[in-house]
């Protein structure tokens, strides 16, 4: 364990005030952030690849868990919790690149 001065443990109490009180100051003002909305995104993709242009939209709900999400895509249930990355990625791999023409 280490030792610390008395000089030490003043400077760590005044700095522990001030980050304390700014703290309490931040939470009085943020109110209306913390009332996060059921709906969080919707994402709409067109695909204009088969020549009928087809329409999928991915509609985010909000999760127990920061940054998830619930993502019903077309009605139906695709993941009840999914990450931005994962949701990112899953999109790319249903809608691969088509073959250059040559």
């Amino acid at each position: 364990m280490y030792r610390h001065t008395s000089k030490t443990q003043k400077t760590y109490c005044k700095l522990y005030s001030k980050v304390n009180y700014a703290s309490a100051q931040y939470d009085q003002g943020d109110v209306l952030a913390k009332r996060i909305p059921e709906l969080r995104r919707v994402i709409e993709i067109t695909d204009y690849d088969n020549g009928i242009p087809t329409t999928h939209t991915l509609k985010l709900y909000k999760n127990n868990r920061i940054d998830c999400y619930r993502v019903i895509v077309d009605g139906k249930l695709w993941k009840e919790r999914i990450g931005w990355s994962n949701i990112l990625a899953g999109i790319r791999k249903a809608l691969p690149r088509l073959s250059r023409e040559g």
